[in-house]
């Protein structure tokens, strides 16, 4: 079992903040030092209290479900024989209302595109299979259905 930790920093600063305009931009913070720029969608929040530029929670989402796919594409391609020698993958998540009304991340559409070198190449039935298995393994496919808890940490 691993754990596995990002951080999210937003701060008010000088902003009212009780009239509902302030910024959305935030941080994102990962365990390996890495930090993102994070912000609302600017679907959701309008500009200015919105940054395009940054990452929206949205995103992050689909990108990381891309991620893991690739991930897992890569190793079985390896370990089949296939010397893969570009992926590319633009990932579409689209949102719709939910049954009550609510707006949620309906579907995720991968489009990876996979090119390789060497003298084994793949059929296409065989990169369809490649990519079921990597479905099938991905831990964040794998994981949408999971339970989201909140456990607010509580100041002293």
């Amino acid at each position: 079992m691993s754990t596995h930790v990002a951080t999210v920093v937003w701060t008010r600063g000088e902003q009212r903040f009780t009239d509902n305009a302030y910024s959305r931009r935030h941080e994102l913070r990962f365990d390996g030092g890495q930090v993102v720029p994070g912000s609302s969608s600017p679907h959701v929040v309008k500009v200015p209290y919105s940054d395009p530029a940054a990452v929206d929670p949205e995103e992050a989402f689909v990108a990381s479900l891309a991620a893991c796919h690739m991930l897992w594409f890569l190793s079985l391609a390896a370990a089949a024989g296939c010397c893969v020698d570009h992926y590319a993958d633009h990932a579409e998540g689209v949102m719709r209302p939910d049954t009550d009304g609510k707006p949620w991340l309906a579907t995720v559409t991968l489009r990876p595109a996979v090119s390789y070198a060497g003298e084994v190449q793949p059929t296409r039935a065989e990169e369809e299979a490649l990519h079921h298995a990597a479905h099938a393994e991905c831990f964040l496919a794998r994981s949408v259905r999971s339970e989201v808890r909140c456990e607010p940490v509580w100041a002293a």
